[in-house]
């Protein structure tokens, strides 16, 4: 079954061939991304658990924290917002409703995994799978919900590391049969699982890069050549605020000041037009407000 709907992630593609793309997990790192320059963001599950809820990726977060954070993101940009979806939440029926929440808070599309429930981050040990027919439930679910809705579903399987990569792709060519727009296979080992990857699964293709992860992380221009077409960074804005927020903690708990780490800080008038701020007096001005 073909998608019917041609949405927002597949007219990038078609314009621009291959993207490489942010993980972002607040309104904050999602005006970043589009302030960079970025022609979308994806949500990570990892992400929003570490921040909302100072937990591990391990099935911890629920589908209402998830798409109450995916809402604001939203609101707070332009740009078109993947969310990840994780399992769906559950059988097929909390899958159809994950889907229709996303798609009212207005999200552009999720990603989809066939993890049992709790999963785990998928470069973490000790992953379990549902069995495949019923993965493609929950695909068939997804895609039922969407209807002829703009929402870009990626069918991720993360069969690879279970059972192996036949299995891998026979998964994935059967949720794209069931109507998913794009195909993820999660963490391969090594630059020839990634090529064997690239030319097995239908396009356009996800590359997950996770720098310390499972994956090789390779440049954007070889990944293409492996045949993949979205190439997505999920952890590397959150890596680099946590390390950028620790240096500025230890400067100040040991020096007792910020003096000389200027040049690690955003300047407070950048900032301020970052979050808009001379936009809301001037909208307070106009109702009389300000």
């Amino acid at each position: 079954m073909a998608p019917t709907t041609q949405t927002r992630i597949h007219r990038i593609l078609d314009e621009i061939g291959a993207i490489a793309f942010p993980g972002i997990y607040d309104t904050l790192s999602a005006m970043i991304c589009q302030r960079a320059g970025f022609r979308m963001g994806f949500v990570s599950g990892y992400s929003v658990a570490a921040t909302a809820i100072g937990e591990p990726d391990l099935g911890l977060l629920t589908q209402t924290e998830m798409i109450e954070r995916a809402r604001r993101i939203v609101m707070s940009v332009d740009i078109p917002i993947i969310v990840d979806a994780d399992t769906g939440y559950g059988n097929p029926l909390n899958v159809h409703r994950t889907i229709r929440e996303l798609i009212a808070a207005g999200a552009a599309g999720c990603f989809l995994e066939d993890q049992v429930w709790p999963k785990r981050c998928g470069h973490l040990r000790g992953k379990r799978i549902i069995d495949r027919e019923e993965y493609i439930q929950k695909i068939r679910a997804a895609v039922d919900a969407r209807a002829d809705r703009d929402f870009f579903i990626v069918a991720r399987t993360d069969a690879l590391a279970v059972v192996g990569l036949d299995e891998a792709v026979a998964r994935i060519e059967a949720a794209r049969q069931a109507g998913a727009d794009a195909s993820f296979i999660e963490a391969p080992g090594s630059v020839e699982q990634l090529a064997e990857i690239g030319r097995r699964v239908p396009k356009p293709a996800v590359a997950n890069m996770i720098e310390g992860g499972r994956t090789p992380v390779l440049p954007k221009e070889q990944l293409v050549e492996l045949g993949f077409q979205l190439i997505l960074y999920p952890l590397a804005g959150l890596f680099a605020a946590a390390r950028g927020i620790e240096a500025i903690c230890r400067k100040l708990f040991r020096d007792g000041t910020t003096l000389g780490e200027e040049d690690r800080l955003m300047p407070f008038e950048e900032f301020n037009a970052l979050i808009g701020v001379e936009e809301k007096h001037a909208l307070a001005e106009h109702y009389g407000a300000g």
